[in-house]
């Protein structure tokens, strides 16, 4: 994966959640539950999903409560250690992959990367994704890179990264205080200012940019061809 696919997806995934009633919104992380859970089409230990997407047990828990709490994940006792939680999709969660996966699709602007591409691929995308935790600070900085160090008003930025304005301005501030971008004021241009990456800042970025190009995402199958057999 590239690091323009995955902001697209992520930009896109963000603007749909913000245009969700606050009850039913889902972090990245758990829509990345469903469609993991969608593909395995078998239960999954919590064990096994907190592997999947690095995070501690705790960490997962609340994040497989609240999906039940919504009725998109049944969750049940292992079968041979009633300690280990197992989870599997409901029909409510199915239905709730479909219907993410299609608004995320229709908002990938026209031109840029996967806005071609089906809703079925974009579940694929999801699920490969969610092995990679991105904070909005991580994203400010990929959003940057991104853009090939041009720096970035801060709306800019809201625009690219589909993020709240509060929640941008925070995560610059954070990484102004870090050392990881710096703003500049814009000349002529009353109290606006600009947002760059510092050699510092582009380090980072470029390292949470590897571990995007290494994130594999499945790929269709083949069938058998027409004059070939199918396997038995």
């Amino acid at each position: 994966m590239d690091l323009r696919e995955y902001m697209s997806v992520r930009r896109a995934y963000n603007v749909v959640r913000q245009d969700t009633v606050p009850e039913e919104r889902l972090t990245f992380e758990e829509f990345a539950i469903l469609c993991r859970l969608d593909f395995a089409g078998v239960p999954m230990k919590t064990s096994d999903i907190a592997e999947y997407q690095g995070a501690l047990r705790p960490t997962m828990t609340h994040r497989t409560n609240h999906l039940a709490s919504l009725g998109l994940i049944e969750r049940a006792e292992g079968e041979h250690d009633r300690r280990n939680v197992v989870c599997a999709i409901s029909d409510a969660g199915r239905a709730r992959v479909e219907r993410l996966s299609e608004l995320t699709r229709a908002q990938i602007p026209s031109g840029r990367s996967l806005s071609r591409t089906s809703a079925e691929r974009i579940r694929k995308y999801v699920d490969a994704m969610g092995s990679f935790f991105c904070k909005a600070g991580d994203l400010v900085l990929l959003g940057l890179l991104s853009s090939d160090g041009t720096a970035l008003t801060i709306m800019q930025l809201v625009d690219l990264l589909g993020l709240l304005q509060p929640t941008v301005s925070m995560s610059v501030s954070s990484l102004a205080e870090g050392g990881y971008v710096t703003r500049m004021r814009s000349a002529g241009e009353g109290r606006t200012s600009s947002v760059c990456l510092t050699p510092e800042g582009m380090e980072v970025a470029r390292s949470l940019a590897a571990s995007i190009e290494k994130i594999v995402v499945r790929r269709k199958l083949r069938g058998p061809r027409k004059d070939e057999p199918a396997e038995a």
